[in-house]
């Protein structure tokens, strides 16, 4: 977490950890599997080899992410969750099944829109 200040909102504090447009999406894509960096990038899309290692860093200072570094050539690097990153998954889960409920009600009102 950032060297901001103070929060005395649990809310928030968990918003800084795993808000954003990447970090929970990283979180669940290694939810199930761990993923080297390329694995990883390809799950998620569009996101830039720049912003993936910075939200990399930011979990694994954080504590949710593990960064395993073999010595081989060329080195493999991969990622998992930690057991801190393992209780973020149900909070993950229900974002996810929140979202299938918006996103049907929105696509209801569009319905009706027309």
């Amino acid at each position: 977490m950032s060297e901001q200040q103070p929060y005395t909102c649990t809310v928030a504090i968990t918003l800084e950890v795993i808000g954003g447009k990447w970090k929970s999406l990283i979180l669940w894509h290694l939810r199930v599997k761990t993923l080297r960096f390329s694995q990883l990038q390809r799950r998620l899309g569009t996101i830039t080899q720049k912003m993936q290692t910075q939200q990399l860093r930011e979990l694994e200072q954080d504590g949710l992410v593990h960064r395993q570094v073999y010595a081989e050539v060329p080195p493999r690097v991969e990622y998992s969750l930690t057991e801190l990153g393992q209780t973020v998954i149900p909070i993950l889960e229900q974002m996810c099944a929140w979202g299938k409920v918006y996103q049907k009600k929105q696509m209801v009102d569009e319905v009706k829109v027309v």
